[in-house]
């Protein structure tokens, strides 16, 4: 029950930006989508894969919030919890995440957006999944499609960088955590970067409750509360 409340508790996560995402290895995909964003490059169709935890949903909706604060219209959606998509012609972007979870019927939704999109629209289509699209279990001719964008890997932080990004947010938090502290949690917890901060998130809390300064044994004790 602490831990639930230790949750409910800690502020919110920051909304996913392109300036708080962590590039690691996804510079040019960073670069290709800043510049999209200011009309320097003209691409409007942009696969990203990559797997579980490597950032793809953050990078979809950052580029959605991104839109929205020009005040253009653009629409996040994710294949495994919605099977239509929005076909208004006014939109600027739309980024449909988790496409491996499409349908029979959501496939052909999608075939139709993507033509429609080619033929008549001006948005950004911005697709995200697991794999390359040739591994894709989808409709061939969509497969097809989603290989005549430009397609990108999300590759995932390596651990040093994850450790730098712990230490990031921590400071943006207002407090401090050691490598010990952060090697532990890649040792212990679950190491995709969502989870890691919320760890951290719920550890500052769990410190300020108790009154005891970040350690291994106050972090270990946290574990064992939340497991």
């Amino acid at each position: 029950m602490m831990m639930q409340q230790l949750l409910l508790d800690i502020l919110p996560p920051p909304s996913p930006a392109l300036e708080n995402f962590q590039p690691g290895k996804n510079a040019e995909l960073l670069h290709m989508l800043t510049g999209i964003l200011s009309g320097r490059e003209q691409e409007r169709f942009v696969y990203v894969w990559g797997k579980p935890g490597c950032g793809k949903s953050h990078v979809l909706q950052a580029v959605v919030a991104a839109y929205t604060q020009r005040n253009l219209k653009a629409v996040y959606c994710s294949a495994k919890k919605q099977r239509e998509f929005p076909v208004e012609n006014d939109l600027d972007c739309i980024a449909i995440d988790d496409i491996d979870d499409l349908d029979a019927a959501a496939q052909i939704g999608l075939f139709n957006l993507y033509n429609q999109l080619r033929d008549e629209g001006h948005a950004l289509l911005l697709l995200s999944g697991t794999v390359a699209p040739m591994y894709l279990n989808l409709r061939q001719d969509l497969v097809t499609r989603l290989g005549w964008g430009l397609v990108f890997q999300v590759h995932e932080l390596t651990e040093e960088e994850k450790i730098q990004a712990m230490k990031t947010h921590a400071a943006d938090r207002g407090f401090e955590i050691s490598q010990e502290i952060c090697l532990y949690l890649l040792r212990h917890g679950r190491r995709d970067l969502p989870s890691l901060m919320m760890t951290l998130d719920a550890l500052d809390r769990y410190s300020l409750v108790h009154q005891r300064p970040i350690t291994i044994p106050l972090l270990r004790e946290l574990l064992q509360v939340a497991s």
